[in-house]
Order: structure tokens, then C-alpha cells, then sequence
């Protein structure tokens, strides 16, 4: 819990426990269960059955000091990324604490907090007996990492009665399109085939789509590169729908600038092998990643990528740095 993060997408992080199971290959290098096992060696918090951490009565006060504290610092609602070290929709998760959470979240309206899961299929069935079209003070977001996950979460993310939805597409693991699910007309939503007259109302006059996208690469020993032009793709899509879009991070990989032939190399040239040289590894729109071009297997042009962590990659987008966020809430 912290009300100072790094987080450029959040004011502040609160977890109602620590502990998860890995479910998605957004996992595979789970940053939280790193940190679980730094600040508490010997304890297993993750897996299926695993102890969850919980937490005492001067945790949970936390938040409802920020209520009383942050609007009047920040100028506007704050807003608190829920459960940075766990998953709220988790079916492990212990005991009464969900209901707690439901119980501080309905107490602090002077909050919005984002909701961000990789188990949306579960949140209707979880969701507290007040729900109704949400909590006008709750953000549901998803996770989804690649085309598949997109495909598959998004129309339940749809499916979930909430003020306000979101996606949060980090890692960014593939080539990701959104199409008709940034479109925010009934009559695209209804002509995609996302919405039917069969669903309950507010999922057909209320919001139709995604009203927010955060994007970012990968951090960490262990981190996978992203294709820049995945990201360039995702921000052009939102732009066109006019939702907001968040990019956060390259994380540990950045394109190699040094020379613009870099991003179509040509191997059967001297500059080609020179500014091969440079570079770290190579990636093709498809996804295929090489540490060297000698083991190439793609027909595809492969674009030169750098190792040169997290803070030197930064977070510009061809210059421009985007903090998207939905509305004005």
C-alpha cells in the first residue's frame, strides 16, 4: 500500500491481501510475487490453495485518510489502483475480505478505485448484492495481453455492469487490435455484435465500449521486448475512437534510433550488418524475438531492438508522452 507510487497511471495502491495464482502469460514474470517473497522469504503466497497475506485495522484506515486528505492535494477525485499485489476477483481469496473491501470502498466516495483484473469472468458473480450499474466511485479494468486474451475477456469486461471500463494491455505480448470495441454508438456496438436486445438495459444505452486503454512494455530481469509498432497501432486506434489512451512504459526494451535503416535491416549490406551490430535483439510484427540475426526464421522485417532498462527507455511515443485518462473524472 502506498499514497506514493510510481505508478504514472495512479495516485496511490492499496491491497486488500497479497497472494494470487498465475493465470495469464501477463504472469509469467509476476512482479508482485517477487516482491511478496522479498518482504516476507518463506512464506508461499502464490498458487492455487496458497496463504494469502492479510492485513490489520491501521491498513484498512488508510484509504479512508486519503479520502479525507488527497482531493484537496490533487485538486480532483484521487485514484487508487486496487490490488497491485493480488487479484480482487481471485477465488482463493481469504475470507471475508472481499466484503471489507466492498464495505471501504462504499465508504470512501471521495475515491475512484480501479478495479484491475485477469479474472474478469468471475467479477458478476462477486460483485457485492449493492452493485446495481456499479459504483458510480469504481473503474473495472481488464488485462489482456495479447490478441486471444482480447478476444476472450473484452466482451465479458462488457458483459460486467460498470461507470466507467478499462483495459490495461501490459506486457504488451502481441500485435493487439480493439475495432469496434473503441466504438461508442449503440449502433456499432449493436452492429458488432456486442450488444443485443436481449441484454440487460444498461449495457445497451449506457457505455458500449472502452472508455480508457493502458499500454506498456515489459520490466524486470526477465522482461520481453515490444514491437513499437504494436504500441503506434494501439494509440492510433484509440485516438480515432476518441478514448483516452495511457501509455506507461517501453519497460526494459526501446527501438534502436541511433539510424533509421534500422528498422527494416537488410543483412546482404555492410550498414546493415553494422547497425546490426548494435543492437540486442530483433523483433518482427508477428512476434518472433532473436538475440541475433544469424537466427532468423521470419520472412518478415525484423525492427532492432536495445537493452537499456526501464527508466533510460521512459515513456515518450515518438516524442510525445500520453497520460489519457477517461472524462474528466
Amino acid at each position: 500500500m502506498s499514497e506514493n507510487t510510481a505508478i504514472s497511471w495512479t495516485d496511490a495502491t492499496f491491497n486488500p491481501w497479497w497472494g494470487c495464482t498465475k493465470v495469464s502469460p501477463a504472469c509469467d514474470h509476476c512482479y508482485a510475487e517477487r516482491d511478496a517473497k522479498r518482504y516476507q522469504p518463506g512464506k508461499v503466497l502464490w498458487g492455487v490453495g496458497s496463504e494469502r497475506r492479510t492485513f490489520g485495522e491501521k491498513h484498512w484506515y488508510e484509504p479512508l485518510r486519503w479520502a479525507r486528505t488527497l482531493p484537496a492535494k490533487l485538486g480532483r477525485r484521487p485514484r487508487v489502483f486496487c490490488a497491485s499485489m493480488a487479484d480482487v476477483f481471485d477465488k482463493d481469496a481469504p475470507e471475508g475480505e472481499r466484503a471489507s473491501l466492498w464495505t471501504l470502498i462504499a465508504a470512501t466516495p471521495e475515491l475512484n478505485w480501479l478495479l484491475l483484473t485477469k479474472r474478469i469472468g468471475n467479477a458478476k458473480s462477486m460483485l457485492p448484492a449493492d452493485w446495481g450499474d456499479g459504483y458510480p466511485n469504481v473503474w473495472l479494468g481488464a488485462t489482456v495481453v495479447s490478441q486471444e486474451e482480447a478476444d476472450r475477456d473484452i466482451p465479458k469486461l462488457l458483459a460486467t455492469p460498470a461507470r466507467v471500463r478499462f483495459l490495461s494491455i501490459e506486457p504488451m505480448l502481441g500485435d493487439i487490435r480493439l475495432g469496434s470495441w473503441l466504438q461508442r454508438s449503440p449502433s456499432a456496438a449493436f452492429a458488432a455484435g456486442l450488444v443485443t436486445n436481449e441484454m440487460p438495459a444498461w449495457t445497451r444505452i449506457g457505455s458500449t465500449a472502452i472508455d480508457w486503454v493502458i499500454a506498456g512494455g515489459e520490466s524486470g530481469a526477465h522482461a520481453r521486448p515490444m514491437h513499437p509498432d504494436w504500441v503506434r497501432s494501439l494509440r492510433d486506434e484509440c485516438a480515432a475512437a476518441g478514448v483516452a489512451f495511457h501509455f506507461k512504459q517501453w519497460g526494459e526494451w526501446a527501438e534502436h534510433d541511433g539510424h533509421k535503416p534500422t528498422r527494416v535491416f537488410s543483412m546482404d549490406s555492410d550498414i546493415g550488418e553494422t547497425l546490426a551490430g548494435r543492437c540486442d535483439g530483433f523483433i518482427t510484427k508477428a512476434g518472433e524475438f532473436v538475440r541475433d540475426m544469424d537466427d532468423a526464421t521470419s520472412d518478415e522485417p525484423y525492427r532492432g531492438m536495445v537493452r537499456v532498462g526501464k527508466k533510460a527507455a521512459g515513456r515518450l511515443l515518438d516524442g510525445v508522452e500520453h497520460n489519457g485518462f477517461p472524462g474528466s473524472l
